[in-house]
């Protein structure tokens, strides 16, 4: 440490948008400073960035923290699930990096659960393949790129990318591997099979990263990566994790408590202590970043259709949000419904579904529209915390039932729209952190575990991360007419599901 300043660890969110860093200090977890820089925009159903690009956005992130990361003693990156990153002899990618939300791969998904099952899919590594998972890029890859296969030497995740730039260590975490199709979270280890049935022709298991368990460090920071980030020489790197188990961590979630996650894409996730097998496929059976469980389920679309619904009313989301809990509107939107599947969906698994609009009567005004894209939203993702209760005994999502309190985070959180008519629809409370960059700061968290050797929970608990905040209750009027709104949804959806290719 050379900056003469309190210990500081780093929490690095490497989303599909953007690089994000947050120092906080390593006794009490007080932010200190925070810089972000922008990744390539995407533009799915093709959806590909240059992994050289996030690490020139963490470059240049760590440039906007000034002299405060000096005093860095231990760093941690959270990114993107599922992206496919291949390396060749070079030590360059290959080709750019397919993400998650690339559904370029629907028909590799198709034919791999045609061929195996989808009952031994889940059973064998707890995932079901839908386009997002890593496994239906490399059999996309296979049959596209056959040349690219050929030279792969090492495959990687995108946080497996960041954290072997600065450590020059070709390793993965638990939670992240266990959304790739090919490891399996119950059993901790990689599945041949699974590997071998994207069709690469030759023997791949040597070309895929340690495992790292929570505790174990990925390494050092090299010179050469703490002179470009500028900092000191001996800095400890965490083993990382995908943003979702960051998340988590950021939280401070426990057993049995649920949270939904509202950015590009929505999620909605909950620690569990045995892994989930969904055959279905809506359930993700994930491993966390803790030693525990995250069944998880994802929905494509979210702020990204109240931002397009925004735009076309000519609001910004502030305007859009505030149009939304107007006294013009309500519970419903006089009928109106948005099923959000604009760029095709996850869950339900329809990659070539549009977005519909229904509803619409001649007193439809703006307010009802800005209301049903964010009841829309929602709705489909309430769909998917139903999924997810249905494999996870004792989760409580049901808070007219028993009060379970949901928590909310992501870009969407900062909504007034979105934080209300969720509590409403949810009928039960939502608590909103204070912290609205869960993951970076679940990231962070891990770095102070690994650099002082304290467990996850030793660190939130000190930090207060499972305090404070604020808790939106639900409105009376509008938690009455929530299961009309969403049996209205769910009719709209099936509709939209008809038309679907």
């Amino acid at each position: 440490m050379t900056g003469g300043g309190a210990p500081l660890v780093a929490g690095v969110d490497s989303s599909t948008q953007s690089t994000k860093v947050v120092l906080r200090r390593l006794d009490d977890g007080t932010p200190v400073a925070e810089a972000r820089a922008p990744h390539p925009a995407t533009e799915p159903p093709t959806s590909e960035q240059d992994p050289l690009a996030w690490w020139l956005a963490l470059v240049e992130a760590f440039g906007g923290l000034g002299t405060a990361a000096e005093d860095v003693i231990a760093i941690s990156v959270s990114g993107q699930q599922h992206g496919l990153v291949v390396i060749g002899a070079d030590d360059r990618p290959i080709r750019p990096a397919k993400l998650w939300n690339d559904t370029t791969s629907a028909p590799q998904a198709d034919r791999l659960v045609h061929d195996l099952g989808a009952e031994r899919w889940a059973g064998a590594c707890g995932v079901v393949p839908v386009a997002a998972i890593t496994v239906t890029k490399l059999a996309w890859l296979v049959e596209h790129e056959p040349d690219a296969v050929a030279a792969i030497r090492r495959i990687m995740l995108p946080h497996d990318y960041l954290t072997w730039r600065l450590t020059g260590s070709h390793v993965t975490d638990r939670g992240d591997a266990s959304g790739t199709g090919w490891w399996d979270a119950a059993g901790g280890a990689y599945v041949p099979e699974l590997l071998a049935s994207a069709g690469a022709g030759r023997d791949l298991a040597g070309c895929l990263p340690r495992v790292l368990g929570p505790a174990e460090t990925a390494g050092t920071v090299t010179a050469e990566a703490a002179s470009a980030l500028g900092l000191p020489p001996g800095v400890v790197v965490g083993p990382g994790s995908g943003d979702n188990m960051a998340a988590s961590l950021g939280l401070g979630l426990r057993l049995g408590e649920l949270a939904m996650s509202l950015g590009t894409s929505g999620t909605v996730f909950a620690v569990a202590d045995r892994p989930s097998r969904d055959p279905s496929g809506l359930v993700a059976g994930f491993a966390d970043a803790n030693g525990a469980y995250l069944p998880l389920a994802c929905t494509l679309n979210a702020t990204k259709v109240t931002d397009m619904i925004g735009a076309t009313l000519g609001l910004d989301h502030v305007g859009l949000a505030q149009l939304a809990v107007s006294p013009e509107t309500g519970a419903g939107a006089g009928g109106a419904v948005v099923v959000p599947w604009f760029d095709g969906e996850r869950t339900p698994n329809l990659p070539g579904a549009t977005g519909m609009i229904t509803g619409l009567r001649p007193g439809t005004g703006r307010a009802d529209l800005a209301r049903a894209a964010h009841e829309g939203v929602l709705c489909n993702l309430l769909e998917a915390a139903d999924a997810l209760a249905a494999v996870t005994p004792g989760l409580a999502v049901d808070g007219a039932a028993d009060g379970g309190e949901l928590r909310l985070v992501g870009g969407g959180a900062r909504s007034t729209a979105y934080q209300q008519i969720l509590a409403d629809l949810h009928r039960g409370p939502i608590r909103i952190p204070d912290d609205d960059e869960a993951p970076a700061t679940g990231a962070a968290v891990q770095a102070a575990a690994v650099a002082v050797g304290d467990s996850i929970d030793e660190v939130t608990d000190r930090w207060g991360l499972r305090a404070g905040g604020r808790v939106i209750e639900p409105q009376a009027e509008a938690a009455a007419a929530a299961d009309e709104v969403r049996a209205r949804y769910r009719s709209a959806a099936a509709a939209a599901a008809d038309l679907a290719p």
